[in-house]
């Protein structure tokens, strides 16, 4: 059966609710234009580009709207599922004399693409032979190489607000009560698919659809990792406070747990490289070479294999010596210089680029190796780092 989602999905920018600064019409009366988006729409402007925004928020229909607009020929792809040759099956496959539209691929959370296929993806890109749409929850500028990054626009899109999620939600055709809908659009917190799910199992499974009936389709239907909510936190949470305990165990448990919920692995291996630096520090700084070594490993092998460079990073990590004085002391060196501003640097460790320099003292008394403090003279015997 088709998903409700699906079926009342906007198949053109007039019905289309949310992203007004993108595809809104222009206001000549407050003097603003039309959203980029629509003005390439509405000009049949053929380029690539990528939408970075929270779930829910429209991604996949605006693709849809602008290649039907442009009238391409359409790909979707999910960058958890495909291969090089998926892609090259769409390159390859032949114009007809009745069919030389353009072809555009829509590749669903892009940033699962580790930076081999990325790499793949390119060329046919940068030659025009394929016009991308990426979709992404991430920061593209972290998740996408420069390269391809710099050959597309990127499209930033919001959470939808409470009258535009109360909007979608009166189009299902389905009775909602109003304070059902008011609950609903809060608790979606702006993901439109959710709020459109939500009303769809509450509806099958109670027969209609009451603040109550929703309240028990959410803890029925939705107990499950919600990358944006309160169990992402939580989660890592428990795996870097595990970490720091020096249980491998528990913080292998949780990585797992992470893993199995479809967590970023990227995310994870940048909250190892952090806990390198930020707990382990001076006890152990080959911490911080195995934390980018295992990134690395992720950005170029991907997942599932990847989970095991993960765990191999992971109980590492928990079982290093840890010492936080680096971060503990650059964190009062920030406070120390947002409390005393430019405080004057002392002149013999100054750069004395010029005669006139030397002769006010810029350089004068200057030895390597001196063992006098080089701290400006305000903070002079003020110690951060604790070397024990």
């Amino acid at each position: 059966m088709e998903p409700l989602a699906n079926k009342i999905r906007p198949t053109n920018l007039k019905d289309f609710i949310g992203q007004e600064s993108l595809v809104g019409p222009a206001n000549p009366s407050k003097k603003l234009g039309a959203g980029p988006l629509r003005k390439a729409i509405e000009d049949k402007h053929l380029f690539s580009f990528i939408f970075w925004g929270p779930p829910g928020t429209g991604k996949t229909t605006l693709a849809r709207i602008y290649s039907r607009a442009i009238d391409a020929r359409l790909y979707e792809l999910s960058a958890v599922s495909a291969s090089k040759d998926d892609i090259r099956k769409i390159v390859d496959e032949p114009d007809t004399l009745l069919d030389k539209r353009p072809k555009v691929l829509f590749l669903d959370e892009i940033h699962r693409f580790n930076k081999a296929q990325q790499d793949f993806l390119l060329p046919y890109v940068e030659s025009g032979r394929l016009t991308l749409i990426g979709a992404t929850t991430e920061n593209p500028s972290f998740e996408v190489i420069p390269a391809l990054l710099s050959r597309c626009r990127v499209f930033i899109l919001k959470s939808l607000n409470e009258n535009e999620l109360g909007s979608i939600i009166k189009r299902t055709k389905i009775k909602v009560s109003k304070d059902a809908i008011e609950w609903l659009a809060n608790m979606a917190n702006g993901d439109a698919r959710m709020a459109i799910t939500a009303i769809e199992n509450c509806k099958r499974l109670y027969g209609s659809v009451t603040m109550q009936n929703l309240k028990s389709t959410f803890e029925h239907t939705f107990i499950r990792f919600d990358k944006k909510g309160e169990e992402h936190y939580d989660t890592i949470s428990a795996y870097i406070k595990s970490m720091r305990a020096g249980d491998a165990d528990a913080a292998i448990y949780y990585l797992a747990r992470m893993i199995e919920g479809g967590e970023d692995p990227k995310f994870i291996a940048r909250r190892m490289v952090i806990f390198a630096s930020e707990d382990i520090g001076l006890a152990q700084p080959t911490a911080l070479v195995v934390a980018n070594e295992v990134f690395r490993a992720v950005e170029t092998i991907g997942l599932p294999e990847a989970g095991i460079n993960l765990a191999h990073g992971t109980a590492y990590l928990a079982l290093a010596v840890k010492n936080r004085s680096v971060y503990d002391g650059y964190q009062e060196a920030l406070n120390d210089v947002r409390a005393t501003g430019n405080l004057p640097i002392p002149l013999k460790i100054r750069n004395a680029t010029t005669k006139f320099m030397k002769e006010i003292g810029y350089g004068k008394d200057y030895t390597k190796y001196d063992t006098d403090s080089y701290l400006p003279e305000k903070l002079k015997g003020k110690k951060y780092i604790n070397k024990k």
